[in-house]
């Protein structure tokens, strides 16, 4: 919801509209960020982000809402990068049939060029998803870490992620509660192989297109 729709539009930002002179700055700004350690995010977001929650929206700060932001801003380079390279790949002789016919410069970006690259944007998409999933460090320093009941999540209530949960207790765990860690772990493991599974789908129907 955070990360998807800006990072899309940065994309046909820097592959359509941007002036050389700002996509110099820009590129190699939003590369940086794909590099940075997720504790760096995680610590801005307990200096920024948790606090501006907390003054603006209410409760401790540390909650749902402060997570799903950092997890946005921290997929942002995924997507962008991909997504940009996609709309970048597509031949220009769709814009010149699109000019061809009269059509504006923002109706060939998003009615001929993104749908085009539509399955380089569902790529990025779907890596992006992954990266958030199996995020711990940040997410556990900004999400409060506190077990919910799932009949009372709440935007600005914290809350423990599954890999903050295995995280936090396997070290300690044994019996029932280490199985039940181990049980968390493969729900991930099994999310991601749907994930994979998706991307793989995706490529061979483009490869077939």
């Amino acid at each position: 919801v955070i990360g998807v729709p800006i990072g899309l539009m940065c994309a046909i930002f820097l592959s359509e509209f941007c002036p050389d002179n700002i996509y110099k700055i820009v590129k190699p700004a939003v590369n940086l960020l794909a590099g940075i350690p997720s504790i760096i995010y995680g610590f801005f977001g307990m200096e920024v982000i948790v606090p501006f929650v907390r003054e603006n929206m209410g409760g401790n700060g540390y909650s749902i809402l402060s997570a799903s932001i950092i997890l946005g801003i921290m997929i942002l380079p995924t997507i962008i990068s991909i997504s940009e390279s996609s709309i970048r790949a597509v031949p220009e002789s769709y814009a010149e049939g699109s000019y061809g016919i009269g059509a504006t410069k923002e109706e060939t970006v998003f009615k001929v060029m993104v749908p085009a690259a539509k399955s380089g944007i569902l790529t990025s998409i779907i890596l992006g998803i992954g990266r958030a999933i199996g995020e711990t460090m940040a997410v556990v320093m900004v999400a409060g870490n506190a077990v919910m009941p799932l009949d009372k999540i709440e935007l600005l209530k914290p809350i423990r992620t599954l890999t903050t949960n295995i995280v936090t207790e396997m070290s300690y765990a044994s019996g029932l509660h280490e199985s039940a860690l181990i049980s968390t772990g493969v729900v991930l493991f099994v999310f991601i192989i749907i994930l994979n599974a998706s991307l793989s789908s995706i490529n061979s129907k483009a490869q077939r297109n």
